[in-house]
């Protein structure tokens, strides 16, 4: 693997803790800081506690004021909804859209 030379600015309390770290795993310090932004970066794009608690009260929150309907109404509603758009538009005009 090719690798390029950088240079960071630690304060004491972080490179003590890289120093240790590559001790106790008998590794080079670059080894450790690699490893450390592979695991950053792949957990970065995940969602924090309270986010997911935020989204997952929303989600209890809004799936109860779904409408239940049988499933052959809903069937029906979709098909129409198919053939209006192959067909340019709904068959009957729709509240507040000026008859359209």
């Amino acid at each position: 693997m090719a690798t390029t030379k950088v240079t960071f600015t630690l304060d004491p309390e972080t490179l003590a803790r890289l120093r240790t770290t590559a001790a106790r795993l008998a590794v080079p310090r670059s080894a450790v800081v690699r490893e450390a932004i592979r695991d950053f970066s792949e957990r970065a794009g995940r969602l924090g506690e309270g986010e997911r608690r935020r989204l997952l009260e929303a989600f209890d929150r809004l799936v109860p004021a779904i409408p239940r309907r049988p499933q052959a109404v809903v069937a029906r509603e979709l098909a129409e909804l198919r053939r209006a758009r192959r067909h340019g538009g709904r068959l009957h005009a729709t509240a507040g859209r000026g008859g359209r």
